[in-house]
């Protein structure tokens, strides 16, 4: 009876967590249920019970007859080399759910930190071998489920993030329809997006590692004889569990890609102590645990409940971000929608006048770059982000834009609304003198940017005061003769009654389609086509064979090229190219440059969209346009729900130059209300 003690503690702990209410950005162990034991969610009958039988001599007492138990086959199961959103998939099947939302198990398996956007960016591929042993399926067999009353009259009528964020984190996301207790040893695999490895060797690999892991196993496991075997060369193949990069002599991978891979095993019930897998077999039937659960969504289970729409919003965005459950009340308050200002005009109609402005020069010849000077204010709207822009009709006029809520969240209204007084707003900038922060966007002697950061020196972490946000912007220039200086003002205002929690600088974008676009540039290898054509079309996208010259259209029209030559080494075929140089006696250099761009008309034609050198001019605004693009990062940066916990404000920026290019910084942060 001790032997069994563990395992019916554990079947009984199933059996009472069926019907209970479970938050699936957990992963699946009984001690994430919500409520206490038994306290179930929805209706079954608790009066007509009976003994349940899981195994010979596993037997749990007094089982509601809406309860059943079947038998799973057990054995070497796994999932081949696939993308993260397959994998996903895979596992939300298993659960018995639909959609590409990851779970916590999921997550948890594969070392996940649960942001879509981060993991599956990062992941080549995944892959899994495992061996299960499922000794027992307990599940709810009834044909139509029913919420309880105190459930359903928990769900909040309106849009209301606080009584929301209490209803998931009491109730959770979905119902427990079935635990499968019993054993699992699993070796997952995550191939990071640098591996070179194809997908042939990873699949070999995590075959062989199965095979030397499990082959024994299960072969004595269908014989009903277990022994432990060898742990071969390489003892961490057999550790119990743990976190690895491939072993040093992995078979089938090679060179810097293994360590582009992670290896993780993971065990589930039986003896954590046994590192032999096949001494860790026979301890499952005495120390069973949770391997597997399903579920059912509980918004499917409210039709006719006033307010169910809103609860649906919630749980999708929660699980779709996952932001902290702590955070969850905050995070749904800033799911408000977004824009950007200025608004921008779009109706046609008769054309602005331009305004006038400073401007900015980076080279002696080149296009002047003009600043608006406009003051962008939002009012009570926090700001989450700021780019910058090019304006005007020839896309030469550079101005800065504010990313801010539409409507201002339910818990600052006590705060902000505008029946509270905050005092006047103040505009915060670097100072004019201070040169230690000018930077030159290209050459010395030509305009510079000052990149002091813009903080207000009276908000302080934890300051009871209150805070100062950033509800609005304005760019200026400074007038130093060819030396002119651009810089940045920032509008504060006081937000009574919160504290900041903790802040940072944020380098990194969220414009992904920004994204996209640069990844689509370059051609696709799996197109092609039969014939002499499909050869050409081949390899001429590895070759440019536009016409590199200069003649009378390119003042001053005495230009001078060296002739060139390529030459071919061997069987490697290193391509290379040489210049001839000849002496010219009597003459000097006035003038150098490196020329990129071609005289091919034709060419310049299909390629007008990419950005262009200064040594080549134009007529029209494309033209201009293009030219100063380059001196100009354009990216959004701001924060938003995909950013956890997803309730970032703006405190600070300031601009910088990197690459050559003009850029804006910015500084969130996150508050205690």
């Amino acid at each position: 009876m001790e032997e069994n003690a563990a395992a019916l503690h554990t079947a009984m702990n199933s059996v009472q967590a069926l019907g209970r209410g479970f938050d699936v950005n957990y992963d699946t162990r009984l001690l994430y249920c919500k409520g206490v034991a038994g306290s179930r969610i929805v209706e079954i009958d608790e009066e007509h019970t009976r003994d349940l039988y899981l195994t010979d001599n596993l037997v749990v007492p007094n089982v509601s007859r809406d309860i059943k138990n079947s038998q799973e086959a057990g054995g070497r199961d796994g999932f081949g080399v696939c993308s993260y959103s397959e994998m996903v998939e895979y596992f939300n099947k298993k659960a018995n759910l639909s959609g590409h939302v990851s779970l916590g198990c999921f997550n948890a398996a594969f070392s996940f930190t649960g942001s879509k956007h981060v993991d599956a960016a990062a992941t080549k591929s995944l892959c899994m071998d495992g061996f299960f042993i499922p000794l027992a399926k307990i599940q709810i067999m009834k044909s139509s489920m029913v919420l309880h009353e105190n459930v359903r009259r928990a769900v909040p009528t309106s849009w209301n993030p606080p009584a929301l964020a209490s209803f998931i984190e009491n109730f959770g996301t979905h119902v427990i329809m079935s635990v499968t207790i019993g054993g699992k040893d699993v070796i997952y695999v995550k191939q990071h997006l640098s591996s070179p490895l194809s997908t042939v060797e990873i699949k070999n690999y995590v075959q062989d590692i199965g095979n030397q892991r499990f082959s024994t196993a299960e072969a004595l496991t269908n014989s009903g004889l277990l022994k432990s075997k060898d742990k071969g060369s390489d003892p961490s193949l057999f550790n119990s569990q743990g976190i690895y990069p491939q072993p040093a002599n992995a078979p089938y991978l090679s060179g810097n890609g293994k360590e582009d891979v992670t290896i993780i095993f993971r065990r589930r019930g039986g003896d954590d102590l046994e590192q032999s897998h096949t001494q860790w077999v026979r301890t499952v039937r005495s120390s069973p645990d949770v391997i597997e659960m399903s579920f059912f969504p509980i918004t499917e289970l409210l039709e006719g409940v006033r307010g169910m729409e809103n609860l649906a919003r919630a749980i999708g965005l929660y699980l779709e971000y996952k932001p902290q459950i702590e955070e969850l009340r905050y995070f749904l308050e800033f799911q408000v929608p977004r824009i950007w200002a200025p608004v921008q005009d779009r109706f046609p109609g008769q054309p602005r006048k331009e305004p006038v402005c400073p401007s900015l020069q980076f080279s002696m010849m080149g296009q002047k770059l003009y600043v608006s000077q406009e003051q962008i204010s939002v009012g009570r709207k926090p700001v989450t982000g700021m780019r910058l822009c090019l304006e005007g009709s020839k896309q030469n006029r550079l101005s800065i834009h504010l990313q801010h809520l539409a409507s201002l969240p339910k818990i600052l209204q006590p705060y902000w609304d505008t029946h509270v007084a905050i005092g006047a707003p103040k505009w915060q900038g670097p100072e004019e003198q201070d040169s230690r922060w000018f930077e030159p966007v290209k050459w010395k002697k030509f305009s510079h940017v000052s990149t002091a950061p813009i903080e207000n020196p009276e908000t302080f972490i934890g300051d009871i005061s209150g805070v100062f946000i950033v509800t609005g912007a304005q760019l200026g220039v400074w007038d130093f003769g060819s030396r002119n200086v651009l810089h940045m003002k920032l509008l504060y205002s006081r937000l009574p009654g919160c504290t900041i929690r903790r802040s940072l600088w944020d380098h990194i974008s969220n414009d992904k389609s920004r994204k996209q676009v640069s990844s689509g540039s370059n051609s696709d290898d799996s197109s092609s086509s039969s014939g002499e054509s499909s050869v050409g079309n081949k390899l001429a996208k590895f070759v440019d064979m536009t016409e590199m010259s200069k003649g009378p259209q390119d003042p001053p029209g005495h230009c001078h090229r060296s002739s060139t030559r390529g030459v071919d080494f061997g069987s490697r075929n290193v391509l290379h190219m040489k210049l001839l140089y000849s002496r010219l006696p009597g003459c000097t250099i006035r003038r150098s440059l490196w020329d990129h761009i071609s005289n091919d008309k034709s060419r310049k034609q299909v390629s007008s969209g990419s950005n262009s050198d200064d040594s080549s001019s134009s007529s029209g605004e494309s033209s201009v346009g293009n030219k100063l693009a380059k001196f100009v990062d354009m990216t959004e940066m701001s924060k938003g729900p995909q950013d956890p916990p997803g309730h970032w404000l703006v405190t600070g920026g300031k601009l910088s130059v990197e690459k050559g290019k003009i850029v804006v910084r910015v500084k969130y942060s996150l508050l205690n209300y």
